[in-house]
């Protein structure tokens, strides 16, 4: 078995940047002829596991579409996480707000999570989108609330973890 040194400054620079606490360690870099294996025992390494944008991905088997306008419209009732996704469109033409909220009830009262409003007076349109995760807890459930015929919330729902945390994968996907 032969040890030689290795003076590659891109690899000094990597290794500075991947262990900062080995800053000031002060030796070279050594290599040897000798064979180790590295076995990665971690979930990402089998393949189950996908990266979080992927795993979130709408898809057309697991989402809940919404169209709500002039009234309020629950959109999840089942404990676990969920991605929300959407836009509001709202048109006033009055000299008061027009608004629309996401809401989270726990059978007895309302958390509003945001609340859209558009302009007061003259005619305008006011278009927002939106793309949020949400929990809920047993006995929640999501709502939109439309305050009248002018504001439209279009979007759909999914859920991406059970209660437990454990990942909901897209529907029609097997990891490998």
């Amino acid at each position: 078995m032969s040890i030689s040194s290795v003076t590659s400054e891109a690899l000094q620079l990597k290794i500075r940047q991947l262990l900062p606490s080995q800053q000031g360690f002060g030796t070279d870099l050594s290599a040897s002829d000798t064979i180790i294996p590295i076995i990665d025992l971690t979930s990402a390494a089998e393949g189950s596991d996908v990266s979080e944008n992927l795993q979130t991905a709408l898809n057309f088997g697991g989402v809940t579409p919404f169209d709500v306008s002039n009234t309020t419209t629950v959109i999840q009732n089942s404990q676990g996480f969920y991605r929300l996704f959407g836009s509001v469109a709202i048109a006033s033409s009055t000299s008061a707000y027009e608004q629309a909220s996401v809401v989270i009830n726990d059978g007895s009262t309302d958390k509003v999570l945001v609340i859209y409003r558009g302009l007061i007076g003259g005619f305008a349109i006011t278009q927002t989108s939106f793309d949020f995760n949400v929990w809920l807890s047993l006995g929640d459930s999501l709502k939109i609330i439309s305050g009248s015929g002018n504001v439209i919330v279009s979007g759909c729902s999914r859920q991406i973890a059970d209660s437990n945390g454990t990942l909901v994968q897209p529907v029609g996907f097997t990891p490998q």
